[in-house]
């Protein structure tokens, strides 16, 4: 009996004893794990650091407005990558600068989560617009060519008037198409440039939004594609920047008057993104060459990349979000 006792209480101090060490051992087994990188990345991690190409870019110069098609390299809208789920499914869309950078992005992305599309662009931007409307319409989804130039009223005016009629409605207007130049000083912009740039990015968002007004349901959304040049200009970025602000503070003073409509107002604040903005004089040849390289992942965005975020908001889902900007800036933390 005495024997039993001894063996007892030496398989409960084992036993103890082990529970202590593996207490004590615990933390750094812990600490081990944390920080032994994982053998087998999961299926599909991509590293945002090498996803995409990085400076130096070969310089190019375009005549305004540029084509993406001729840009080297040429950028990445989501052509082949992006994959839909039918979220916008129904939807009817109306995006100003369809052809190319954001808006072309949004386009593709739009059709693909079951929206019908319209797409406004210069008709110099004819070449890039057809591949839009080509990859729309193999989405199984309404396309819409809507050419001009947005510096003119009376076309904003019709421009919503044949989206609306072609589409059979409308329930997102995406506001993208910009003018961008680099002017050294502001000694070196015309008044005809200043009003150029004014009248494309400030005036032709007031036409188009007041068209549209009339004929956004509750449950629509209205998309404008600000920067982090409206909260950080560059110097070279004078007249730009400002138009970039105005879209900023337009998108929270409207989505405060629309709430009570049930249409929300959200905007895109990108960073440096490789669009033909960049090539077509929106940047020196000097910058171009450098371009996105002082961002934390050392690389100008793709267009692509930007894309879930205008999905996100048209879709029903974000309800809640209005009177935001989104920012997409590699890293910046603008705006």
């Amino acid at each position: 009996m005495e024997d039993q006792i001894l063996l007892s209480r030496r398989t409960v101090l084992g036993g103890l004893g082990a529970g202590l060490a593996t207490a004590a051992l615990a933390p750094a087994l812990a600490a081990q794990a944390a920080t032994a990188p994982a053998t087998t990345p999961p299926a599909g991690l991509q590293d945002p650091l090498t996803k995409y190409p990085k400076p130096p870019f070969p310089k190019q110069l375009q005549p305004w407005p540029g084509l993406a098609g001729q840009m080297n390299p040429r950028p990445d809208h989501g052509e082949t990558s992006y994959k839909g789920a039918g979220r916008l499914a129904g939807r009817k869309a109306l995006i100003t600068g369809g052809d190319s950078g954001m808006g072309r992005a949004a386009a593709i992305a739009y059709a693909r989560e079951g929206a019908d599309v319209a797409i406004n662009y210069l008709p110099a931007e004819e070449a890039d617009a057809k591949e839009v409307i080509a990859l729309i319409k193999a989405a199984g989804r309404k396309a819409v060519a809507l050419p001009g130039d947005l510096r003119d009223e009376a076309f904003c005016q019709r421009l919503v008037a044949d989206a609306v009629r072609q589409l059979g409605g409308l329930d997102i207007v995406v506001s993208n198409a910009a003018r961008q130049q680099t002017h050294a000083s502001i000694l070196d912009i015309s008044t005809e440039q200043f009003d150029w740039t004014m009248k494309t990015n400030v005036y032709a968002p007031f036409w188009i939004i007041k068209a549209a007004l009339p004929h956004l349901p509750p449950g629509s959304s209205i998309i404008g594609s600000t920067s982090e040049q409206a909260t950080d200009p560059s110097a070279d970025l004078y007249d730009y920047a400002q138009t970039k602000a105005a879209t900023t503070n337009f998108v929270r003073s409207l989505a405060k008057q629309l709430a009570p409509k049930g249409i929300r107002v959200n905007g895109v604040a990108p960073g440096p993104i490789w669009t033909p903005l960049q090539v077509s004089g929106g940047a020196t040849q000097e910058k171009l060459q450098t371009f996105g390289g002082d961002t934390p992942l050392a690389r100008p965005g793709q267009p692509a990349e930007l894309a879930s975020i205008y999905v996100q908001l048209a879709d029903n889902g974000a309800s809640y979000s209005t009177g935001q900007i989104y920012s997409a800036a590699g890293g910046k933390g603008m705006p």
